[in-house]
């Protein structure tokens, strides 16, 4: 074997978004694609005065198409770079979660993350990379766009001209002077659940017949679900349907939402039910929480529920530093922060924005709208995690899903909130939209919207900006906000998740402090909301779409 200089042109699209650069399969099998982005990033480690030579790199991805290919031409840029030991989730998996783990565990250099997180797989779907830190989390945005101002440059990457290694066998082998270690993808990170949750009161939970389904939409929290609650903690096999991670997730499309995650939603609505259900995304680092007679809970509503009753599980036995929850997710986790007498923070979309605050101790739980909450355990959001602390909550309660959370809403109130995601917008339509929002913002402040129920006076109208309290750093135009004087809120944002087009989401709440009027339907709820949203962006107008995509 020998390292080889391949000569290559740069691609000027390979900027990555807050969670690292999504493309299309087929963008990434271009030649020299992939091998572009990973030499930049090799590259510039270097040049951040951390020398790769002899350092240990964790890699693994969700299994989906393009997966075990890029595995193998990583493993052969990496020796050829002189990393000493690349530790390889078996058959190329890992969570996303589980590659936080085993850098933080294993004391890694850091890692590399192959998915696409609920983007839909296979040979026509989407593809995805990114680079975790020594922290076990996202890397920097200074790294990231010192790595994307690189791939601008690229005239070549060095790889060995070995051929493709075993990946499947547990073991070690050498690529040049390189170690690789193919690791059981769930044994550390298994390892690390039994030290945050009461195992012993959840097997005694499902020992007196509690029943629940855990749809693993096909993806890679498959195997990590069923290793840990029908092989760990006693669930009846058949607990974790899906289980298996495919190229393609068997054509499902692997976001766990209500529309995403029909059948889990159908199985929940059934007079049989099981007690509790539950879904994760491709990378299982997302999580869906569904109660008996199609009971789901709000993302938003889960991370204030789960710092609420943090104390019941091993991990938090002392109670919680703080919370950090992304802008647009809704205020809950915030009235809970005030009962506890701990800081609430509020940061921009993505989970490196939380991992300055965690490193600090400023936090122990994180959360964003989209599905995704996570604790300092790790520094990522965390599917299974989050699973696994509701079903904590739920045998030492002995209460019902339903029960908690109608419980949590007399205590602290119920904040009303939904998201209008409108898909695959033209972008130029998409970025119009939003200039006309930022243009408008000085003369919103004080402006009554009338609407048939009631009539809102914004108080602030604003483009969030962040200063992140441990580096001071500045992150701005994350969002048009629109409060209002009862304290509702409308919110604008692209999404950077996508690979077609823009997804335009609108973030809709208004809290409702009367237990008594927490009943009726979230969409009724939020209705004059909804109208001043579609008034005020001109959403129809400008992007010709009459309704939502998807609405959770």
């Amino acid at each position: 074997m020998s390292i080889v200089n391949h000569p290559t042109t740069p691609y000027s699209d390979q900027r990555p978004g807050t969670s690292g650069l999504r493309k299309k399969v087929s963008r990434f099998q271009l030649p020299g694609y992939l091998e572009n982005f990973v030499q930049a990033l090799f590259d510039e480690l270097d040049g951040a005065a951390h020398d790769t030579r002899g350092q240990t790199l964790v890699l693994g991805g969700d299994g989906r198409f393009y997966n075990r290919a890029a595995v193998q031409i990583i493993l052969r840029m990496a020796a050829a770079k002189g990393f000493g030991r690349v530790l390889l989730g078996q058959g190329g998996i890992l969570s996303t979660p589980a590659v936080s783990a085993l850098i933080r565990g294993r004391q890694a250099f850091g890692g590399i993350v192959l998915s696409a997180s609920h983007n839909p797989g296979g040979p026509d779907g989407d593809f995805g990379i990114k680079y975790n830190a020594g922290n076990g989390g996202p890397a920097p945005e200074k790294l990231t766009e010192a790595v994307f101002a690189r791939t601008l440059t690229m005239g070549g990457f060095c790889s060995t001209d070995s051929a493709d290694v075993d990946i499947d066998t547990l073991g070690t082998l050498q690529i040049e002077q390189m170690t690789v270690e193919v690791v059981d993808p769930v044994a550390d990170y298994a390892a690390l659940m039994q030290t945050c949750f009461d195992f012993d009161a959840i097997r005694a939970l499902f020992a007196g017949g509690f029943t629940m389904r855990f749809d693993a939409m096909n993806a890679v929290g498959g195997p990590y679900a069923k290793h840990i609650l029908e092989g760990m903690l006693g669930a009846p096999a058949g607990t974790v349907v899906n289980a298996v991670p495919l190229e393609d997730f068997g054509g499902l499309h692997p976001d766990p939402n209500p529309v995403n995650a029909a059948d889990l939603m159908a199985h929940m609505s059934a007079s049989d039910s099981p007690d509790f259900g539950a879904a994760s995304d491709g990378d299982a680092d997302r999580n869906m929480i569904v109660g008996r007679n199609n009971f789901p809970v709000a993302p938003s509503d889960s991370l204030a529920l789960l710092a609420a009753h943090a104390r019941l599980t091993p991990r938090f036995k002392d109670g919680i530093q703080g919370i950090a929850r992304s802008m647009p997710t809704s205020q809950a986790a915030d009235r809970v922060a005030a009962a506890l007498g701990v800081p609430c923070f509020e940061t921009p979309t993505g989970w490196k924005f939380f991992g300055n605050l965690l490193d600090a101790g400023k936090v122990s739980l994180c959360g964003e709208e989209s599905y995704g909450t996570g604790s300092d355990h790790l520094r990522e959001k965390d599917g299974v995690w989050a699973v696994l602390f509701w079903l904590n909550i739920l045998a030492v309660t002995g209460l019902s899903v339903e029960t908690l959370v109608r419980a949590h809403w007399t205590k602290y109130g119920r904040n009303y909130y939904s998201r209008h995601d409108y898909e695959g917008v033209d972008s130029t339509a998409a970025d119009v939209l939003m200039a006309a929002l930022r243009t408008r913002l000085p003369e919103l402040t004080g402006l009554e919207f009338a609407t048939a129920l009631s009539s809102e006076r914004v108080k602030l109208a604003d483009d969030f900006a962040y200063t992140d309290p441990v580096d001071g750093s500045v992150t701005t135009q994350q969002g048009v906000r629109i409060i209002f004087e009862s304290g509702a809120r409308i919110v604008f944002r692209l999404s950077g998740t996508g690979t077609e087009g823009a997804t335009l989401r609108v973030y809709l709440e208004r809290y409702e402090p009367d237990s008594a009027a927490q009943n009726v339907p979230t969409q009724e709820a939020l209705g004059p909301l909804i109208a001043i949203a579609q008034d005020l962006a001109r959403i129809a107008a400008l992007t010709g779409r009459a309704t939502p995509t998807v609405i959770t």
